[in-house]
């Protein structure tokens, strides 16, 4: 991506930790400016701290609290972050993992907790940002979801189901906000963070690995390249689908899995 981003300004949301954090790095290290978004606010200080000792020099990060499940806390986000770097031309949009568990024992409760965080937050946040994306040059929208809306996985079916809206609303709006917004979505498989930690736990618990270990290894046995994915590797790419480098590439869902997926399509 070299320093073609220097200078401009991103939100990345639900960047406190895991592949948020990773991506709000990786533009760091590009030169753009970003704000970074958590709940709680000494995870996301410290955060904060880590990820500016990686910063392009002139780059700087801004924490920012705030509930993607409160509309009035998003407007607040894009707000402040417009507020403190003047402009806004990059929106990269993550949230944590819905609950694991099989369908029968899934509420309706968690159903619409899981549409509420997964796809309204997605939809208002957009929705809040357009108009300074749109007043930028070169504006862009990258969502990270999961490679379960390529292919189900077991144990995941609000995942599974859930997403899929977010990537019928990517591929709408990259004809609808184009040319001046490029729209992408990003597909992660297993990568060491600590979604990743909390679902292997939750499988010992239920009694589907023997251990955290054997969990571990589950998770990283069908993968063609024999790894669990480093975080800054989705990093990388959601910093690259916001540069000038990808300029041809819109409307698409690209998956970032190590080759584990199955899907043709």
């Amino acid at each position: 991506m070299g320093d073609s981003c220097a200078g401009n300004a991103a939100l990345v949301t639900g960047s406190s930790r895991g592949l948020g954090r990773a991506a709000a790095r990786a533009l760091l290290q590009a030169g753009v400016n970003v704000a970074i978004n958590g709940r709680a606010e000494t995870t996301l200080e410290q955060t904060a701290t880590e990820i500016r000792a990686h910063a392009t020099e002139g780059a700087r990060v801004v924490p920012l609290v705030g509930d993607l499940t409160d509309p009035d806390d998003i407007e607040r986000l894009v707000e402040e972050t417009v507020g403190a770097f003047g402009q806004l031309d990059h929106l990269v949009t993550s949230a944590g993992g819905p609950p694991s568990g099989p369908f029968l024992e899934t509420t309706d409760e968690e159903w619409y907790d899981a549409f509420d965080l997964l796809v309204m937050s997605v939809v208002r946040l957009v929705r809040e940002s357009a108009p300074h994306l749109r007043a930028g040059d070169g504006g862009t929208v990258v969502m990270i979801t999961s490679r379960s809306v390529k292919e189900a996985l077991d144990g995941l079916v609000l995942s599974n189901a859930v997403r899929m809206g977010v990537i019928g609303l990517e591929k709408t709006l990259s004809r609808e906000f184009a040319p001046e917004v490029r729209v992408n979505a990003v597909l992660p498989g297993a990568h060491e963070t600590s979604r990743i930690r909390e679902l292997i736990e939750q499988g010992v618990e239920r009694g589907e690995y023997d251990s955290y270990a054997d969990g571990r290894a589950t998770f990283a046995g069908d993968i063609p390249l024999d790894r669990i994915g480093d975080p800054m590797e989705l990093g990388n790419t959601v910093a690259f689908l916001s540069s000038p480098a990808s300029s041809y590439i819109t409307g698409q869902a690209i998956v970032v899995d190590g080759g584990s997926g199955r899907s043709t399509l």
